[in-house]
């Protein structure tokens, strides 16, 4: 797990920096925000604890640039402001989770290592599309319906993740094309139509519920209904 430490006073970051390197977690250090966010734009963090009182931008401020930009990174702010009120006021700003200093070491990997499995399982779960009892995890590029796998080919693959990030939402056959295939593609051709009946055959076919629908003059839409 790789960790930054947003925190000014050095001697603190070290200790905590050495103290999570002997639980094998990788620590960097930034003293302030702007250091913070040259950090995050060049390596990939999984957990930031951030520290309230920071030079020229405080950690309040901080936690909502970075939330702003990350969405599921997560903040685990340690501080000594324990007050309900600036507790209150990191949840606010976006941070997972709230610390106060002084604190016991263990307490705090326990934390990290919470966050961490909360994230994973989250992100896990965000990269799973769904649509009535139809799956497709876009990690692993694997389809079921119910509890039956299905296999596609790499282009049905793609096709099928198109229309599943845009469901109840009508695609025009040049759409399809310029997301499925090259933009340059031979739009004179019925390959979408091709594409969808082999789809059609693979997610559709045995199953009262069908997914993929098609609107006259326009292309198709997937929805779970069966208007």
């Amino acid at each position: 797990m790789r960790i930054l430490i947003v925190e000014d006073e050095w001697e603190v970051a070290s200790l905590i920096k050495s103290g999570l390197e002997e639980y094998d977690f990788e620590v960097d250090i930034a003293g302030h925000a702007v250091e913070a966010q040259q950090q995050l734009a060049e390596h990939e963090y999984d957990t930031i604890i951030l520290d309230v009182n920071l030079p020229v931008i405080n950690g309040f401020d901080l936690c909502r640039m970075i939330r702003n930009k990350f969405e599921t990174l997560p903040i685990l702010m340690l501080t000594a402001f324990g007050t309900t009120d600036s507790k209150v006021n990191g949840f606010d700003a976006g941070a997972d989770d709230y610390l106060v200093k002084p604190f016991e070491f263990r307490e705090l990997v326990a934390r990290l290592r919470a966050l961490n499995r909360r994230s994973g399982a989250a992100q896990q779960e965000a990269s799973v599309l769904k649509i009535a009892d139809l799956e497709f995890n876009q990690q692993s590029k694997s389809v079921k319906r119910g509890n039956q796998k299905i296999i596609l080919t790499a282009r049905e693959l793609a096709l099928l993740e198109f229309f599943m990030k845009n469901q109840n939402r009508a695609l025009t056959r040049n759409e399809i094309i310029e997301h499925v295939w090259d933009l340059n593609f031979d739009t004179g051709t019925n390959v979408v139509d091709v594409y969808v009946n082999y789809l059609r055959k693979k997610i559709d076919k045995d199953y009262p519920l069908k997914l993929i629908h098609t609107i006259s003059g326009i292309g198709y839409i997937m929805q779970a209904t069966d208007d």
